[in-house]
């Protein structure tokens, strides 16, 4: 295990200051469920980077940390789908609810192989959604250029998302050390995107 260097630790207090000004200022004037989706995306972001801070790399060990990482995009892409797309709010909520159920459930009772592709398909779904949508948007001209920056932090959680639960598995792409010195530069990078994309959207 790499130990968390203290450059390691500023970088991780960096993106919690991020996520906590997302979650203070960057949700006003929103629906109800679109700031609540958005709110609880970057507070358990900010939650996470503070176990990092405290704990170490080896809270990444526990089971407990991948569910509730889990919250993260699936939060993000239901606000998203509930501010650009509400027409389909209703039937992304049910697949939020039960990925994130099902996550919970394979977790804990099925560890392994089917754990990780419940893992994957419910990521994958929600991090195709959050790095495509922004794009579509701006490209469209329904949100100004900068909102594919959201994009471009979507397409960070999901490579993390993936480097992440390849190494649970035992087969990571990458070596241990390597992610995990990636790891805060990844999370600071993502959430600076999202910050500065849902600002300049």
């Amino acid at each position: 295990m790499r130990n968390m260097t203290r450059f390691d630790r500023v970088l991780l207090l960096v993106t919690g200051l991020l996520a906590a000004h997302q979650v203070v200022i960057g949700v006003e004037g929103l629906e109800t469920l679109v700031v609540f989706s958005y709110t609880i995306a970057f507070g358990v972001l900010l939650v996470a980077c503070l176990l990092l801070i405290i704990l170490g790399y080896d809270v990444l060990d526990s089971p407990v940390v991948v569910v509730v990482s889990t919250i993260i995009p699936l939060s993000l892409s239901l606000g998203l789908v509930a501010e650009y797309l509400p027409e389909n709010v209703y039937l992304y909520l049910v697949f939020v609810l039960l990925g994130f159920l099902a996550v919970v459930i394979t977790r804990f009772v099925a560890p392994g192989r089917v754990a990780v592709i419940v893992l994957a398909v419910v990521h994958g779904i929600s991090g195709l959604l959050i790095t495509f949508l922004p794009v579509y948007l701006s490209l469209s001209g329904v949100t100004s250029p900068g909102f594919i920056l959201v994009g471009v932090g979507g397409a960070l959680i999901g490579i993390g998302g993936l480097l992440l639960a390849f190494l649970k598995t035992g087969k990571p792409i990458l070596p241990r050390a390597t992610i995990l010195q990636v790891l805060p530069v990844q999370l600071l990078l993502m959430t600076a995107s999202f910050v500065a994309g849902f600002a300049l959207g």
